[in-house]
Formats: C-alpha cells, sequence, structure tokens
C-alpha cells in the first residue's frame, strides 16, 4: 500500500511478544481487508529478544526498533513510523480485540482527537484484570485523573485508544513509561481537543509470562505525573488556604493577644500566622512558576493563568508590588523603633506587630525576587514569538 493512501495504523507496542503477536497482527489486517480500509500494521519494538520481530516482518507489518526503554518510547516511536492520519494503538499480548477496532476508527473519522476505551463499560473478563488494579488502583487514578485534566472519563488507563497524527503531534507527549498514558489524556484536554470514549472489552492476556506492568511502581508514576501536571490542586488550593488563614490570624492580632471564648491568643498564634502567610506566598509563587514551565513544556498548552504571565505580566509590577509591601513592614518597624527610642525601655506590646512587619518585608522581598524569575519566561516568550515571526 502506498504510503500516502495509508488512511489508519494500527500501533502495536512489543517487547517478547512471540506468542500473541502473530495473532494480533493477523487480526488487525482481517479488519482492513473486511471493511476495505486501506490500513498498515507498525510493530514498535522494544528491544524484543526472541522472535517477534521476525514474525511482524513475515506478516508484512512495518517495523520501528526503539532503543529506549518503556512503554511510552516504544509508542511514540510507533506514532513516529505511522503512515496514517489516524492512530488505533493496543497491546500485543491478546488483551484486546485488534478485530474491534471499528467503533474507535468511526469516532476518529467523526472528528474526535482522541478516542479512549472503557474497559468498565465493555467488560473485563474473568483473570483479565487483577482485583487490586479492578476495584482501586484504576478507578482511585481514574477519579484523580479526571479532576486533574478536568475531563469526565470513566477509565484512564486503557490501553486500547485512538488518535489522529495531528493531535499527537499538537500534544507533543514525551515521557517515555506507562505513564504515557495519562500524559496523552491530559494534554489532550487542557488543549481543548476533542476527547470520546467507546465500550472496550478486556481479554486475559495470552503471553504465559509475567506482565510488564508493575502495580506500584507504575501507579506511583501515574499519579506523580497528573500531581505534577496539576498545579491547580498541588499549588493553588493549598496556597490560597494557608496564606488567607495567615493573613488573618496576624491582622487579629497585630494590635495584641486576642479572647476568644475563653481562649487566649497571644504571640505564638501570631508567629504561626507568619509561618502560614510565608508558606502561603511562597507556594504559590512555586504553582505560577509550574504554570510557566508547563506551558513552556507544552506550547500548546490552553492555560488562563500561563497565558496572562506570559503575555500582561510586567517585570516593574512584581517589583512595584513586592517593594510596596516591603516598605510598609518597613515602616512598622521603624515605628517600633521610634516608640523604643523615645522610652528607652521595654516596649513587650508592640512583638505582635514586630512579628507582622517581618513577615510582610520578607513577602515583599519574595515578590521582587519572583518577579525577576517570571520575567524570564516572558523574555523567552517574547524571543520565541518574535523568531517564529521571522521564520514565517
Amino acid at each position: 500500500m502506498m504510503a500516502g493512501r495509508i488512511e489508519v495504523s494500527a500501533v502495536i507496542p512489543c517487547l517478547n511478544e512471540e506468542r500473541t503477536l502473530g495473532a494480533c497482527i493477523e487480526k488487525a489486517q482481517r479488519y482492513f481487508a473486511a471493511h476495505g480500509i486501506a490500513g498498515q500494521v507498525v510493530v514498535a519494538d522494544n528491544g524484543s529478544t526472541d522472535h517477534s520481530i521476525g514474525i511482524a516482518l513475515k506478516l508484512h507489518a512495518k517495523v520501528v526498533r526503539e532503543p529506549r526503554k518503556g512503554y511510552g518510547a516504544a509508542l511514540m516511536a510507533g506514532f513516529e513510523a505511522a503512515d496514517g492520519e489516524l492512530i488505533v494503538m493496543a497491546d500485543a499480548d491478546g488483551s484486546y480485540d485488534w478485530e474491534a477496532i471499528g467503533p474507535f476508527v468511526e469516532k476518529l473519522r467523526e472528528g474526535y482527537d482522541l478516542v479512549l476505551g472503557n474497559r468498565f463499560k465493555g467488560g473485563i473478563r474473568k483473570g483479565a484484570m487483577p482485583a487490586l488494579h479492578r476495584y482501586l488502583g484504576n478507578p482511585v487514578l481514574s477519579f484523580l485523573g479526571r479532576l486533574a485534566s478536568r475531563t469526565p472519563l470513566g477509565d484512564f488507563h486503557c490501553g486500547m485508544r485512538g488518535l489522529t497524527k495531528s493531535a499527537y503531534r499538537s500534544t507533543r507527549p514525551r515521557t517515555t513509561g506507562m505513564e504515557f498514558a495519562t500524559e496523552m489524556i491530559m494534554a489532550a484536554a487542557k488543549q481543548g481537543l476533542r476527547i470520546a470514549e467507546v465500550p472496550t472489552v478486556l481479554y486475559p492476556d495470552g503471553r504465559g509470562r509475567p506482565p510488564h506492568l508493575r502495580s506500584f511502581r507504575d501507579g506511583w508514576r501515574h499519579l506523580r505525573f497528573m500531581m505534577t501536571c496539576a498545579p491547580d490542586y498541588l499549588y493553588a488550593v493549598p496556597g490560597v488556604l494557608l496564606l488567607v488563614a495567615g493573613v488573618l490570624l496576624q491582622a487579629l492580632l497585630f494590635a495584641g493577644p486576642v479572647s476568644l471564648n475563653g481562649f487566649t491568643l497571644g504571640i505564638h498564634f501570631v508567629a504561626l500566622g507568619g509561618l502560614l502567610s510565608l508558606l502561603g506566598v511562597n507556594i504559590l509563587s512555586l504553582g505560577v512558576l509550574a504554570k510557566l514551565t508547563i506551558a513552556h513544556m507544552y506550547p500548546n498548552l490552553s492555560s488562563r493563568t500561563a497565558r496572562w504571565m506570559l503575555t500582561r505580566f510586567r517585570l516593574e509590577w512584581g517589583l512595584l508590588a513586592g517593594a510596596a509591601v516591603f516598605a510598609l513592614g518597613a515602616l512598622i518597624d521603624l515605628a517600633i523603633l521610634a516608640r523604643w527610642l523615645s522610652t528607652r525601655g521595654p516596649i513587650d506590646e508592640t512583638v505582635h506587630a514586630a512579628f507582622v512587619a517581618t513577615t510582610m518585608m520578607v513577602v515583599g522581598l519574595s515578590t521582587v525576587f519572583s518577579s525577576f524569575l517570571f520575567n524570564l519566561f516572558v523574555l523567552d516568550h517574547e524571543r520565541s514569538r518574535l523568531d517564529g515571526g521571522a521564520r514565517q
């Protein structure tokens, strides 16, 4: 089949799958023949030492070898080698029926960018999924994935999927391990691509050996990726809560101890308020930095915060805001100093105010230096924009 005429590419990641690979290739080819589809099978080999490559070549599949280890690395190599604009991916172990890829192709033809299988709707055959994965791992990770990506998908980790090659190039995934499956969804969701879900049946695999998947190791890799790429939950929520609590506590106790329902809140709570305020400001700054970093990693990402920072933020604004907060804290300290010089004695009643002033000065300095760091991203964005305009 001429490369230019191929519509659908079936991409199969492979690592020592000689027992089941041949059947998967033949099923995909039978589907293409039965439906008159100009298709190809691409086997992305990840370092097989058995007869997998020979089997693929004998069945006229296109073989691409990927030396980097990992599920994501193999799939990216397969996607790059695919000649079709529509891509369907699934494992080589027989756990998915390659003759049942029709719903994926149909959804992609309808204009969807990414199509996910849902094993919980399609059916999980006896022995196909460990109880730990079925009733705890997958539901919990899928729930967290829905929160992080704001996408109502029921099965975040189904291995049978469809996508367009343009969607792959737009999302630019880069993780090489099992977390690649999560990255695909989160990158597509954050770019506003059209995502659909179709019922998919999961069958017991035919490997006859332990799977490559490691429950806790790979589960943690999925979780850490979701947390890393969800700054609203990891940084914004705790940062705002800590900052608000700290500011309210210090404002309440600025003038001195306060009694509430028989409890006296004194200097220790002022110190706690300072700690909470500083933690909140620094976590929020890190959250903005995380959003800018993610926007740099995924240029097509849709993020209002990153977009505003890169196009509207001005270094001078950050410097003025930081300087104003620092100056206000410094004025409070100067007033305390003036009082001490006039009385030349103990001024214990000003300790609360001194704590608040110190907190404000630290926050002000932190804002100034954070602004310089944010400005680096603004300068890089401006340079990239000018370079892009020059190339055009």
